[in-house]
């Protein structure tokens, strides 16, 4: 095949000829010199070296003859590189080089030197910087580790490795009559991607929400499932509800390893902030009031005035979409199969955990201890009951619950630990009654915001707007006749409210047989 002609060739082809023909002359004139420390050197081997890296053949014989005094094999020019200093600029001018180049503009003209062009900084500045200093120097370490490579940790079997994360859900949904973007914690398996469990809240996810996800986790059959068991090691960041210590607590009693991971270290949790990625592109983004919509303006998103979805029904297609994506989104990294065909496959045997034991271990327990009673089991001020209670009246029992979850409870014997059962709310409120709280709290909210408001109002003192130097006005200047005015009127309304509710001042003379009290002051009598 014959070589493209020279004049076909764009700039940048040209460009990375010569740039390889650099490379390449060290190494060949390296062995060139070897020839000729051994006198084997001929001038057939200088051409054939020639012919390959496209250069005269005298380009070869200087070059060859700077290698044996010891001198590089090309000649390099004084070219202009990248400081200390120059990255000091960089960094205060946020990565702007023409920032830089007009400072430096004028500390050539201040000494009368020669300033460098700017063709000249933005080459060396691509030459000398690495794009991670480059985006470091603009926006900072977080940018900069985004050019970084990361290892891939060696496959290991299921249940070996869990990631756990919050995510929230840039979606609007109805909830409790207001529109909220609720918040999913979940666990994924690193091994198979199998989503292992989750959890929905319309708010920021608290203890509740992660126990009831490691439940789901676990627990398999009854709902639950089809993946589960106890993980060998868990990762999760420095939240503050991921390292409480009640979830610490649930996850060392089954000798499961925590690893928190240092703060702003993304690339350390990789399976799970994937999935998080793949959530939004693949789920969130079909949905409805989906915040990262397309811009209509600098203003409007496309579909922002669409209705949302209810609370309970983003919970049942988000469900949906995690068995689709285990039973039916394929992975080109594992062969073409499903997380639930990779987990299927797997022969590694599964910690199994009765569902007894994580009542004792997943719920946060009470340090008082009950007694069952003729209503049930009196528990923060509500009673619990329940069949198996029958005959059990006077027996001594503690409590565990799920936080913020609390229509059902788990009864231990306080003896011997032994798991009762289940008590449920005895008089719980219908939907009804608690809609109609709910609307009474709206409301003094509203009226104790109108309140704040009114009051912040009378504390904000309105200034004039001045054209010309001068002292601070206040917008609410009277003149004397207006502030006498309003005293007058202040003073006669609170003379006003002084008097009792049942009292007539007295406008004619009564009559000589009537009993009239006496008003004369002591010192008046005294005189």
């Amino acid at each position: 095949m014959e070589p493209p002609d020279p004049e076909d060739l764009t700039d940048e082809d040209l460009a990375r000829r010569r740039q390889e023909r650099r490379e390449l002359m060290g190494p060949a004139v390296r062995a060139l010199l070897e020839l000729s420390q051994r006198g084997e050197l001929t001038t057939v081997h200088v051409e054939l070296s020639a012919q390959t890296l496209r250069v005269h053949v005298s380009t070869v014989w200087r070059a060859l003859a700077r290698a044996r005094l010891g001198e590089p094999p090309r000649r390099s020019r004084g070219r202009f590189e990248i400081t200390d200093d120059l990255r000091t600029l960089l960094a205060y001018h946020r990565g702007n080089v023409k920032a830089v180049h007009r400072e430096l503009a004028q500390d050539a003209q201040k000494t009368g030197a020669t300033p460098v062009s700017l063709s000249t900084l933005h080459r060396a500045v691509k030459r000398d910087l690495t794009p991670g200093d480059r985006a470091g120097l603009k926006s900072g370490i977080p940018a900069s580790r985004g050019h970084d490579p990361h290892l891939r940790r060696p496959p290991t079997a299921r249940n070996e490795e869990w990631e756990g994360d919050h995510k929230q859900a840039p979606v609007w949904v109805w909830a409790d009559g207001r529109l909220v973007k609720p918040w999913v914690t979940w666990f994924c398996d690193c091994h198979t991607g199998m989503i292992m469990g989750w959890a929905v809240t319309p708010h920021f996810p608290h203890r509740g929400s992660i126990l009831a996800a490691l439940r789901s986790c676990i627990l398999h059959g009854d709902g639950y499932g089809p993946a589960g068991g106890l993980p060998t090691r868990l990762r999760i960041d420095r939240g503050k509800d991921f390292l409480s210590r009640a979830v610490q607590d649930a996850l060392g009693a089954f000798a499961v390893q925590v690893d928190v991971l240092p703060p702003y270290t993304p690339h350390l949790k990789g399976n799970i902030e994937h999935l998080n990625r793949a959530a939004t592109s693949m789920f969130f983004s079909t949905l409805p009031r989906y915040t990262g919509a397309q811009k209509l303006d600098s203003r409007r998103r496309s579909g922002q005035k669409d209705p949302a979805l209810t609370f309970e029904g983003f919970v049942e297609l988000f469900g949906k979409w995690v068995q689709a994506r285990n039973a039916e989104h394929t992975m080109a990294g594992y062969g073409g199969l499903t997380p639930l065909q990779w987990w299927n496959s797997d022969p590694s045997p599964l910690r199994e955990v009765s569902a007894e034991d994580l009542h004792a271990f997943l719920l946060e327990g009470d340090r008082s201890t009950r007694v069952i009673n003729g209503h049930g089991i009196r528990f923060k001020g509500r009673d619990y009951m329940a069949g198996w209670m029958t005959g059990r009246s006077g027996t001594r029992v503690h409590v565990r619950f799920q936080p913020h979850h609390l229509d059902q409870i788990e009864i231990f014997d306080a003896d011997n630990r032994r798991h009762l059962g289940t008590a449920y709310l005895a008089d719980q409120a219908s939907d009804e009654q608690i809609e109609q709280v709910y609307q009474a709290r709206a409301e003094r909210a509203r009226r104790m915001r109108r309140d704040l408001r009114r009051a912040e109002t009378l504390r904000r003192r309105r200034f004039k707007a001045h054209t010309s130097a001068g002292p601070a006005q206040a917008e609410t200047a009277m003149t004397r006749k207006e502030a006498a005015k309003e005293l007058r009127t202040s003073r006669s309304s609170r003379a006003d409210d002084d008097l009792p509710t049942d009292y007539m001042p007295r406008r004619i003379t009564p009559p000589g047989r009537w009993a009239v009290p006496d008003t004369s002051t002591p010192s008046e009598e005294h005189t």
